[in-house]
Protein backbone atom coordinates (compact mmCIF):
# COMPACT_ATOMS: atom_id res chain seq x y z
CA UNK A 1 0.00 0.00 0.00
CA UNK A 2 1.52 3.22 -1.01
CA UNK A 3 1.41 5.89 1.64
CA UNK A 4 -0.27 9.50 1.23
CA UNK A 5 2.61 12.07 1.59
CA UNK A 6 0.36 15.65 1.29
CA UNK A 7 2.98 18.14 2.83
CA UNK A 8 6.91 17.72 3.03
CA UNK A 9 7.68 15.78 6.15
CA UNK A 10 10.98 16.19 8.24
CA UNK A 11 12.35 13.96 11.55
CA UNK A 12 14.60 15.73 13.58
CA UNK A 13 16.40 14.57 16.76
CA UNK A 14 17.11 16.98 19.59
CA UNK A 15 20.44 15.99 20.11
CA UNK A 16 22.66 18.83 20.32
CA UNK A 17 25.83 18.72 18.18
CA UNK A 18 28.07 20.84 19.79
CA UNK A 19 28.92 18.34 22.47
CA UNK A 20 30.75 16.13 20.12
CA UNK A 21 33.87 17.73 19.10
CA UNK A 22 34.81 15.59 16.03
CA UNK A 23 31.98 13.51 13.74
CA UNK A 24 31.43 12.49 10.71
CA UNK A 25 27.70 12.71 8.59
CA UNK A 26 26.19 11.11 6.42
CA UNK A 27 24.41 12.25 3.78
CA UNK A 28 21.40 10.32 1.77
CA UNK A 29 19.67 12.17 -1.06
CA UNK A 30 17.44 10.14 -3.23
CA UNK A 31 15.36 10.09 -5.90
CA UNK A 32 11.69 8.51 -4.38
CA UNK A 33 9.82 6.43 -6.36
CA UNK A 34 7.42 5.34 -3.77
CA UNK A 35 7.02 5.00 0.07
CA UNK A 36 4.71 2.61 1.36
CA UNK A 37 3.81 1.96 4.69
CA UNK A 38 6.50 -1.05 5.13
CA UNK A 39 9.14 1.60 4.09
CA UNK A 40 7.85 3.81 7.12
CA UNK A 41 7.58 0.99 9.24
CA UNK A 42 11.06 0.17 8.42
CA UNK A 43 12.59 3.92 8.67
CA UNK A 44 11.64 4.21 11.83
CA UNK A 45 12.66 0.63 12.93
CA UNK A 46 16.04 1.34 11.33
CA UNK A 47 16.51 5.09 13.06
CA UNK A 48 16.17 3.62 16.63
CA UNK A 49 18.24 0.71 15.97
CA UNK A 50 21.41 3.30 14.58
CA UNK A 51 20.75 5.09 17.77
CA UNK A 52 21.02 1.93 20.13
CA UNK A 53 23.26 -0.39 18.58
CA UNK A 54 25.81 1.86 16.44
CA UNK A 55 25.99 5.19 18.24
CA UNK A 56 24.56 7.61 15.44
CA UNK A 57 24.93 10.60 17.52
CA UNK A 58 21.99 12.44 15.81
CA UNK A 59 19.54 12.39 12.05
CA UNK A 60 17.35 14.37 10.79
CA UNK A 61 15.67 13.73 7.45
CA UNK A 62 13.15 15.51 5.19
CA UNK A 63 11.05 14.34 1.90
CA UNK A 64 9.36 17.21 -0.19
CA UNK A 65 8.93 17.39 -3.74
CA UNK A 66 10.01 13.54 -4.55
CA UNK A 67 13.25 13.83 -3.41
CA UNK A 68 14.36 12.90 0.42
CA UNK A 69 17.57 14.25 2.18
CA UNK A 70 19.15 12.48 5.17
CA UNK A 71 21.72 13.05 7.31
CA UNK A 72 23.00 10.61 10.13
CA UNK A 73 25.91 11.59 12.35
CA UNK A 74 28.36 9.97 13.97
CA UNK A 75 31.32 9.60 16.05
CA UNK A 76 33.92 7.81 13.60
CA UNK A 77 34.14 6.01 10.63
CA UNK A 78 34.44 2.20 12.16
CA UNK A 79 30.75 3.30 13.30
CA UNK A 80 29.64 4.46 9.94
CA UNK A 81 31.01 0.79 8.67
CA UNK A 82 29.65 -1.24 11.15
CA UNK A 83 25.87 0.15 10.08
CA UNK A 84 26.48 -0.22 6.93
CA UNK A 85 26.51 -4.00 6.81
CA UNK A 86 23.93 -4.63 9.97
CA UNK A 87 21.76 -7.48 8.32
CA UNK A 88 18.80 -5.22 8.73
CA UNK A 89 20.14 -2.15 7.15
CA UNK A 90 21.20 -3.87 4.10
CA UNK A 91 17.67 -5.51 3.64
CA UNK A 92 16.42 -2.25 3.64
CA UNK A 93 18.81 -0.96 1.27
CA UNK A 94 17.79 -4.20 -1.16
CA UNK A 95 14.37 -2.81 -0.36
CA UNK A 96 15.15 0.48 -1.25
CA UNK A 97 16.62 -0.83 -4.45
CA UNK A 98 13.71 -2.53 -5.71
CA UNK A 99 11.41 -0.24 -4.52
CA UNK A 100 11.34 2.92 -2.79
CA UNK A 101 13.83 4.86 -4.72
CA UNK A 102 14.53 5.71 -8.20
CA UNK A 103 17.88 6.42 -7.19
CA UNK A 104 20.28 7.46 -4.56
CA UNK A 105 23.33 8.94 -3.12
CA UNK A 106 25.23 8.54 -0.41
CA UNK A 107 28.28 11.01 0.68
CA UNK A 108 30.16 10.70 3.74
CA UNK A 109 31.44 13.91 5.31
CA UNK A 110 33.99 15.06 8.40
CA UNK A 111 32.52 17.66 10.71
CA UNK A 112 35.65 20.19 10.76
CA UNK A 113 33.51 22.92 13.04
CA UNK A 114 29.94 23.00 14.34
CA UNK A 115 28.20 26.19 15.83
CA UNK A 116 24.94 27.25 15.78
CA UNK A 117 22.42 30.02 16.90
CA UNK A 118 21.56 30.71 20.01
CA UNK A 119 24.51 28.91 21.31
CA UNK A 120 21.92 27.02 23.78
CA UNK A 121 18.45 26.93 22.31
CA UNK A 122 15.61 26.40 23.90
CA UNK A 123 13.63 23.04 22.63
CA UNK A 124 11.61 24.72 19.75
CA UNK A 125 9.41 21.90 18.06
CA UNK A 126 8.15 24.62 15.18
CA UNK A 127 9.92 23.25 13.02
CA UNK A 128 9.18 19.78 13.24
CA UNK A 129 6.46 18.26 10.17
CA UNK A 130 4.79 14.99 10.08
CA UNK A 131 7.53 12.71 11.22
CA UNK A 132 7.96 9.73 9.09
CA UNK A 133 4.78 7.61 9.11
CA UNK A 134 3.49 9.55 12.74
CA UNK A 135 0.23 11.31 12.96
Amino acid sequence: MQCQIDSPILYQSTTHLGQHTAMYAVIFRAQVNMLDDAYLANAKQLRELAFAKYGCIDFVSSFEAGVEIAISYWKDKASIAAWKQDIEHLSAQKNGQLSWYKSYRVQVARIERDYQFPSRPAHDDSRLGNRHGEK
